[in-house]
């Protein structure tokens, strides 16, 4: 009986799919509201409905990509399996949704502008004047339609980056107001994310802001059809109204985000507002069964009620802003909860590292993650830092530049290299244990030129990452320009690192680890890009493990 109900409900399905939907999500009043998570939230209940749905970002700023903007300014740089570098956005959406993302996924301004001046340059236009309206427009909505073209989606969702009325956001808007028209009624929508904010003088929500922004956005010829209101406290049913009636929206569309504890507590929220709901009766799709979120309320309430916990310092450059390790946090988030721990992250700012600030820093750690970075700056507490892990016995995992840091420090302080130092750093270096890797050196642009994407690594039988992995051959994704330099491969495991992960084909080394060290690893690529809800890191996963055995072997010797 189930499945021919479910037979009959993958052929409404079909039916009803004849076109791919389009939903935008736009933000207003200010920046920072959170569209990439109630896009990734929304696309988790229409994924958990039986649809087919992906996410795509559309960044208004004019950088060809994230790649070469400053953590500080943007967060962490988010890479795709097919070496795409973007906004840290799509990392929610493959954490949410485990489907992965692509260059498709992510347009910024600048790619726009320059894939339309080298159509001009190539003759495309045949003489005619190029405009925003209709040439950047056009370009804007082919590349909004790559996805739902592709055949491999029900449901696009389009996150519009910035606020609307900003200037850099308006062919973006236009193209949108275009795009709505052409496809048709049923085809396509507009949620609206808004600010409700709370004025303590006054002890009342305001619900002018997102008058004004509603009507910007009208003002460009786009009504919204749903409301997202954040807010710090509940709306009440008269406020709902009211936002309702003069903001031009049904009564059901006006859905609260109230602030929650933990990010992957949005989607349950939505549900309760009955955002899905109002999208699926917007769009003339079948809503026939509640979204099947078991696995992901599994993981929610393994979060909730942790067991154990450990406290895992975060070495980095960046650490002022939470979001340039981005990633990684959500990747302790994800093992925590596989492990039934509470990870506590301790950021350290590696340039506050020294002698004699090392051993208060360190002392009430359980594990050392030793985070990525480009540039010289903070190096020596990175080196410090791993020395202390490995010193100490702490658990130890080096990612990208942590990994090549722990070469470094290797190199000086057991071989007794003490010039060791990476070419990146040092470029006259005596001892160049990492190098610049070889495809790198005649190039001179930035932008997009780094090892990217996903390669190949090959595990080393008997090894602690062969047995975490549970694989000969793993697909990890990279980001950097120097590498482990193999001249000094046979010195440097004689002494007792051990390379136990190479890429088949060139022979560089992607891992290092200390079989004498209770867990010390060391890896080129970035797991953290790779680990989401469904599927938690085995990385990280064995990492905090190993941090709660440390943890235990401490508590019995004080109790001893």
């Amino acid at each position: 009986m189930y499945f021919c109900r479910r037979i009959q409900q993958q052929h409404n399905t079909l039916l009803r799919m004849t076109n791919t939907k389009y939903i935008f999500v736009t933000g207003g009043v200010t920046s920072s509201l959170g569209k990439g998570i109630i896009a990734a939230s929304l696309a988790k209940l229409l994924q958990a409905r039986g649809y087919r749905t992906t996410i795509q970002k559309l960044d208004p700023y004019i950088n060809v990509d994230p790649g070469t903007l400053n953590p500080y300014e943007h967060g962490e740089c988010y890479v795709t399996d097919d070496g795409a570098e973007t906004d840290l956005d799509l990392g929610h959406y493959e954490r949410f949704l485990n489907v992965p993302t692509s260059q498709a996924n992510n347009v910024t301004t600048g790619r726009i502008y320059q894939s339309v001046i080298e159509k001009e340059r190539r003759g495309e236009f045949l003489g005619k004047t190029v405009q925003v309206v209709p040439h950047i427009t056009n370009e804007i909505k082919e590349r909004i339609q790559i996805l739902g073209n592709s055949g491999n989606y029900d449901i696009v969702i389009t996150e519009i980056g910035g606020t609307v009325g900003d200037i850099e956001s308006l062919p973006y808007i236009e193209s949108v107001r275009q795009l709505l028209w052409e496809l048709g009624e049923h085809n396509g929508m507009v949620i609206h994310l808004t600010l409700v904010p709370y004025l303590s003088a006054a002890g009342e929500l305001k619900t002018k802001p997102t008058q004004h922004s509603v009507k910007t956005l009208m003002e460009s010829g786009i009504k919204a059809d749903v409301l997202v209101c954040r807010t710090e406290h509940e709306l009440s049913e008269e406020l709902r109204h009211k936002l309702a009636l003069f903001c031009n929206v049904k009564r059901e569309a006006v859905i609260q985000s109230i602030d929650a504890k933990t990010i992957y507590d949005v989607p349950n929220l939505m549900l309760q507002e009955g955002l899905d709901a109002v999208v699926l009766k917007k769009l003339d799709l079948v809503e026939e069964e509640a979204p099947n979120l078991t696995s992901w309320n599994q993981f929610l309430k393994k979060l909730k009620n942790p067991q154990h916990t450990v406290t895992i310092g975060l070495v980095g450059k960046y650490v002022e802003l939470q979001d340039s390790y981005k990633s990684i946090l959500e990747a302790f988030i994800h093992a925590g909860a596989e492990n039934e721990i509470k990870v506590n992250v301790e950021s350290i700012h590696s340039e506050h590292i020294t002698e004699k600030t090392i051993n208060g820093k360190f002392k009430n750690l359980d594990g050392i993650l030793v985070a990525p970075g480009f540039g010289d700056r903070g190096i020596e507490g990175k080196i410090k830092a791993v020395q202390y892990a490995r010193e100490h016995n702490v658990p130890f995992l080096g990612i990208c530049l942590g990994m090549q840091m722990a070469v470094i420090e290797f190199s000086r302080n057991v071989l007794g290299l003490d010039s060791a130092n990476s070419t990146e750093m040092n470029p006259k270096t005596a001892s160049p244990v990492i190098n610049l890797m070889e495809a790198q050196k005649d190039i001179e642009n930035k932008g997009g030129t780094m090892r990217l994407g996903a390669w190949e690594c090959e595990l080393k039988p008997g090894s602690k990452v062969h047995d975490i992995y549970g694989h000969d051959m793993i697909l990890e994704r990279h980001r950097h320009r120097y590498e482990f330099n193999n001249d000094y491969k046979e010195k440097i495991e004689t002494e007792g690192l051990i390379a136990t992960g190479l890429n088949p084909k060139t022979g560089l080394v992607e891992i290092v680890e200390l079989p004498s060290h209770p867990w010390f690893i060391g890896v080129q690529y970035h797991p953290e890009y790779k680990s989401t809800v469904a599927n938690p890191h085995p990385l990280f996963v064995a990492f905090v493990k190993a941090a709660l055995v440390f943890a235990e072997k401490k508590q019995n010797a004080t109790l001893a």
